[in-house]
């Protein structure tokens, strides 16, 4: 499975599996599939209105709708990353997202950047152009997605707020470090994700990397006899607990 090593904004590196050629073609091609079914139905409608109400007012209805379906299918891209968390229908349905190059969620100007350059990757080259920078750059960017600074991941079981934040913890429980309120809930999502990235690849250096990055985030040291992995659990723990007396 190809991967690509992202730096997040705390600069620990992750690998998230990238999304395949194919797994792009087909939700694009989905997405076709979705307005060449609307098309269908302002064919209809058109009919059903000429039938209905009279020829001489068809035109009219033809024009209107014709601007809307126009207008649906150029913003289509735009509108559904912006609102769906980098994810149209068919990326949803192929379980793939657009990020940022530092793992974080794109911004809205990513994303224009990104619609923009359609015209590029596909408009002008009739519809090839983008398909083939992302079979040969390296991660598998199409052009726009090498100038908004964004790539397409395969979606993977992401660390849930709700999770972290309403874990139960023990009544008599006595928090270690007190200072975890410096910690923001990214953070926190970004030290579990780093102990699940380790569960599967067994990259130690990704513990050594994290537990000093928040070590020196809480202005502290390691306690002695206590190992790194432990105390990005113990951290986790004490913000549980944190977060669930502020509840």
């Amino acid at each position: 499975m190809e991967t690509i090593k992202v730096n997040t904004s705390q600069h620990v590196d992750i690998d998230y599996p990238v999304a395949g050629l194919g797994e792009r073609i087909a939700a694009r091609l989905i997405d076709l599939g979705i307005f060449l079914g609307l098309y269908v139905i302002f064919i209809l409608l058109t009919l059903i209105f000429g039938l209905s109400v009279g020829m001489e007012s068809t035109p009219y209805l033809i024009i209107g709708l014709a601007i809307l379906y126009g207008a649906s299918y150029v913003f289509y891209n735009l509108i559904c990353e912006i609102f769906m968390n980098g994810q149209c229908v068919g990326k949803r349905l192929m379980k793939i997202k657009v990020i940022s190059l530092d793992g974080s969620q794109a911004s809205i100007g990513q994303y224009f950047i990104r619609w923009l350059f359609r015209l590029v990757d596909f408009a002008f080259t009739g519809q090839v152009g983008g398909l083939i920078c992302i079979a040969v750059s390296k991660n598998k960017q199409r052009i726009g997605d090498i100038v908004a600074g964004t790539t397409v991941i395969k979606t993977v079981p992401h660390t849930d707020i709700s999770h972290i934040a309403f874990h139960p913890v023990e009544e008599d429980y006595v928090p270690i470090f007190n200072n975890v309120s410096l910690l923001t809930d990214r953070d926190v999502e970004l030290i579990h994700e780093v102990i699940a990235t380790y569960y599967k690849t067994h990259n130690t250096e990704l513990i050594y990397t994290m537990s000093a990055k928040v070590a020196t985030l809480l202005s502290l040291i390691i306690p002695e006899g206590m190992n790194e992995m432990e105390f990005l659990k113990t951290v986790i723990k004490d913000y549980n607990h944190q977060t669930a007396i502020a509840l």
